[in-house]
């Protein structure tokens, strides 16, 4: 794939300090903004690289590791990737959609902790209390799920994709599978997770946890905030399964191209001119309609703070069988039951380096001039400047 002729870093460069001027940020969004900025340049400091087969020489700038960067997702995915591997059932698997109404965004994102862990919270009980009904599945399933809080066109859209084997254990430790093509039935789901989410948000609001400003400072009111929570309850809430993967080769294939995405990628963005950022999006409404967006850069960088998620919360969460206090023993029961040991999975690299090599086709030791030689470190460029705090939360 082509360079992109215009990155999320040069926005940043050249309109971020007029935003700053303008426009409140908080430290913990200004310090995104400091790291997009100096990702892979020499502020951060690097390496210099030999080719051990034609000597060709080049300068390797470190990266920032925030995981709002765009260009920071590819090793910290395939790093996660690789972890992930060997988790993987020989079953089909399924991808369930949960979303909240979009009155509820704005209370997400002046409230973004105490929302968005709920949206997990409601999420999770939903499907481990639909799939334990006999009259569905039966069984105690296992899954995981990836907020992102975006939409296409960068205004806030908070979600959940849950990734979900597509059967689970019975009390009795018998592997249940669901039917063909079929998981659980989405319009039960989104009346449960309606209720869930709504008694959590209205516990919340009792005990005060929830703050409201500018717009939304008439909520403190409580028959104001009753009246805005009515003609939710009277809604359907957005719950969709998409079409099942089939087997763990193409839930990898899904993950390696899903799970650390960004609100937006460098490879849609388009142009910047004049002031004004062009990028390209999906209009999901109109057969997901390829189509051109053109904002001011002002606009851009707010839209695009709108996702930078509280400093340390964790975006991707385990659950049921996948949950970190018991995975391995749990998954050593499945695959039991399935009669399925760990040598029937997919292949587990030894290095996630390969899984990057695999998704983008990018070795990172192979001579980017000769294509045969092996980049050998032979200099430490140390930054010019104080660097950033090493950023380990790339969830």
């Amino acid at each position: 794939m082509a360079s992109p002729t215009v990155e999320l870093a040069d926005i940043v460069r050249l309109h971020g300090p007029a935003y700053r001027q303008a426009h409140p940020v908080s430290h913990h969004q200004g310090r995104i903004l400091d790291a997009i900025e100096a990702c892979r340049t020499a502020a951060l400091g690097g390496v210099v690289e030999w080719c051990d087969h034609c000597n060709y020489t080049h300068i390797q700038f470190r990266s920032c590791g925030n995981r709002h960067c765009p260009k920071c997702q590819g090793l910290a995915r395939a790093h996660w990737l690789q972890q992930r591997t060997a988790e993987l059932l020989p079953t089909q698997y399924f991808h369930v959609v949960f979303t909240i109404p979009e009155p509820l965004a704005a209370i997400a994102f002046q409230n973004q902790k105490v929302v968005y862990d709920m949206l997990f919270q409601a999420t999770a009980q939903t499907l481990l209390t639909i799939a334990r009904d006999p009259q569905h599945l039966g069984a105690a399933i296992g899954f995981f799920a990836v907020l992102h809080t975006w939409g296409q066109n960068l205004l806030l859209h908070p979600h959940l994709h849950c990734v979900v084997p597509g059967g689970g254990l019975s009390p009795d430790d018998e592997w249940i599978s669901c039917l063909p093509g079929f998981f659980l039935p989405v319009r039960v789901l989104s009346r449960l997770f309606r209720r869930l989410f709504l008694e959590a948000l209205e516990r919340a609001y009792a005990q005060r946890q929830l703050h409201f400003f500018s717009s939304l400072e008439d909520l403190r009111d409580p028959p104001v905030f009753v009246q805005y929570l009515a003609p939710l309850r009277a809604i359907d809430w957005v719950v969709y399964a998409k079409p099942p993967f089939g087997g763990p080769r193409q839930v990898i294939e899904y993950l390696g191209r899903y799970t650390h995405r960004v609100a937006i990628s460098n490879e849609r963005l388009v142009g910047l001119r004049d002031g004004a950022v062009t990028f390209r999006w999906k209009d999901y409404r109109h057969e997901q309609r390829s189509k051109r967006m053109t904002l001011s850069a002002d606009e851009f960088i707010r839209r695009f703070l709108l996702h930078s998620l509280p400093r340390g919360f964790q975006r991707i969460r385990y659950y049921g069988l996948l949950a970190n206090c018991h995975r391995g023993e749990q998954l050593e029961r499945c695959r039991k039951s399935l009669a399925a040991p760990c040598a029937d999975l997919l292949p587990r690299p030894a290095d996630f380096r390969e899984y990057l090599a695999q998704l983008t086709g990018r070795n990172l030791r192979r001579c980017p001039q000769c294509g045969r030689g092996t980049m050998v470190q032979i200099e430490i460029l140390f930054p010019w400047r104080r660097p950033l705090p090493a950023n380990v939360d790339t969830s």
